[in-house]
């Protein structure tokens, strides 16, 4: 198996793990987002449709494309609906990357962003393998549970619901408000 990962992909992950860190990517800001935009959004604008096989080549490949398509979009489309265009994308290339024995390959922070986009999930199949994940990583368990428990209780995330055009109950705005929003 070839463990080499096209051009963008190499770079996005030396960015995103050599360049950035903790605070980058949990609080970021501008400063980032801006970095992130012109650096990697033509990718992400070139390839966001294409089928998750093709980003199936080895697990570096795998997750760079995972990267672009979970993160990259949620720092570059801030309160706007394309922050989750890809999410599909980036979930079917984590089940392949999963089911190919891939996630051995990666280092625990590099796990932790191929796990993610079951985080972000809103299929309570992909929440359940959020939580088995996380555990036997060892880390941001407390994150997965309470997304978890979002997505058993509602369904959905609510605090996505007014940037992608849903009404949200009176129940999902208590919990926005009581901080359930990330």
């Amino acid at each position: 198996m070839s463990m080499v990962a096209r051009p963008w992909a190499a770079q996005l992950l030396h960015f995103w793990f050599h360049e950035l860190g903790p605070r980058d990517w949990f609080r970021g800001g501008s400063h980032v987002d801006a970095a992130i935009e012109r650096r990697f959004a033509r990718y992400w604008n070139m390839l966001h449709r294409r089928p998750a096989a093709e980003f199936l080549s080895s697990p570096r490949m795998a997750l760079g494309a995972v990267v672009l398509f979970d993160q990259v979009p949620r720092n570059i489309f801030r309160d706007d609906p394309r922050a989750f265009s890809s999410d599909g994308l980036a979930r079917a290339i984590t089940h392949g990357e999963i089911a190919r024995g891939w996630d051995a390959h990666l280092n625990r922070k590099q796990r932790q962003f191929l796990y993610m986009p079951l985080m972000h999930s809103e299929d309570i199949r992909d929440q359940e393998l959020s939580l088995r994940a996380f555990a036997a990583l060892g880390t941001s368990l407390d994150y997965a549970r309470s997304h978890h428990r979002m997505i058993a209780r509602f369904g959905r995330f609510p605090h996505r619901n007014d940037v992608l055009g849903r009404r949200s109950t009176a129940a999902e705005k208590r919990a926005v408000e009581a901080g359930f929003s990330w």
